[in-house]
Formats: structure tokens, sequence, C-alpha cells
């Protein structure tokens, strides 16, 4: 009886709260990522949280027949792409996947944007949405970076120039980047990475001018009507 309850409870929240479950998937993830290393172990791992992280990002989106589809459209070939790449140890397809996961990535942010942009009235999973659209656009950018660094090789230096930046450090960059923090240990140097840079700086100040200050207001002017 206390388990039906209980996955009735998880159910409940689920439907109300799907973007907390969003991005509290995506920030337990973030814990992992330092265990994913260049060995095929931590390729593995890697596929694992995509198996899980990208459908919850597809879930998040659907609003409707349309949208859900080409969600699966970008999201399932995405999934098979990354599980290949971690079973046969096969690196040459990993820059198709990762394309198609930044592609999945900025879709779902712009879903959960239009999502928070729907109404004047600000529920807790339009709170939640705010957090999970971040950390969507920042991984977005990571695998953009990432096949940008695949394709032209030496886009990115920094401490141990002559090697190519890991995952990990891609998506450090892209997280600073994007909030603004400026730090500097992981530099863009060609210029499909300076742009690509600039335009993540520009969708940072446009994220916080808009999408979070226009929560805020709304926040504040629900709790003065209370």
């Amino acid at each position: 009886m206390h388990e039906v309850l209980r996955f009735s409870l998880w159910r409940v929240l689920a439907r109300r709260h799907p973007s907390a479950f969003l991005l509290a998937a995506q920030l337990l993830s973030l814990l992992l990522y330092p265990l994913m290393d260049q060995t095929s172990e931590g390729r593995m791992l890697f596929g694992g949280v995509a198996v899980v992280v990208v459908p919850l990002a597809v879930w998040t989106v659907s609003r409707g027949p349309a949208i859900n589809i080409l969600a699966w459209m970008l999201a399932v070939p995405s999934l098979l792409l990354t599980v290949w790449v971690c079973w046969f140890d096969d690196m040459r397809l990993l820059p198709l996947a990762a394309s198609l996961e930044a592609l999945l990535y900025f879709y779902a942010a712009g879903g959960l944007i239009l999502y928070m942009m729907r109404d004047t009235r600000v529920s807790a999973d339009e709170l939640f949405a705010a957090g999970a659209t971040f950390t969507l656009i920042a991984w977005g950018f990571a695998y953009a970076f990432f096949v940008c660094q695949s394709w032209y090789p030496g886009s990115f230096t920094g401490f141990e120039p002559e090697r190519e930046r890991t995952w990990l450090e891609l998506l450090f960059f892209s997280i600073s980047n994007l909030s603004a923090t400026g730090l500097g240990d992981v530099l863009p140097v060609s210029a499909p990475a300076r742009v690509l840079t600039m335009l993540e700086q520009i969708a940072g100040v446009g994220y916080i001018a808009t999408v979070v200050s226009r929560l805020i207001g709304l926040t504040i002017i629900q709790q003065q009507q209370k």
C-alpha cells in the first residue's frame, strides 16, 4: 500500500513539475562527468547519462504532437549514435552524435522558454524551468564547442595547449561563458570557436534580460496581489 502511494506521489510530482526532474537530472549528471574520462568505461557512462537526460528533455517540451515528433526525431538518432560510439568505440561518429544532441538541447531550451512566456502567472514548475533552461543552453553550447573542436582542431587552448580540450573542460567553459563569470583557463582561438563563444554570450545576456527578469517581475506582482 505504501509503495502504491509513493508511486502515485512521484507520478503527481512528475506531471506537475517535469522541469524539476530535468533540472535534477542535469545536476546529477554534472556530478558524474568527472568519471567520464577518455576510457571506454567513461564513454559508456556518458552514454548512460544521455539515455536518461535526452528522453527527459523530450518529455519536458512535449506540449503537442508536432513538437513531440520533432523532438524525438532529434532524440532517437542522437541516442542511437551515442550508444553506437560507446559500445563499438567508434569515435568517427561522435561529432555527428554531438551535433544532434546540441540541436536537441537548444530545441528543448526553446520549448521551455516558450512555456515560461506563455502566460502572466508564474508556477513553481516555471521557476524550475528557468534553471533547467540555463543548463540546457550551457550543455547545448558545450556540444557545439565539442563539434567545433572536432571539425577545427586547435580551436580551444588552455593548460597543456598541445592537447584537445576534454568534454568536461568544454562544459566548464560553456557554463563560465554563459554565466559571465569569465574564468579564462579555456580560451577560444579559432574564428568559429570565437563566433560560437560570442553567440553564447549574447544568449546568456538575452536570457537573463528577458526570461529571468520577467519571471522575477511577475513573481513580485503575484506576491503583492496576495
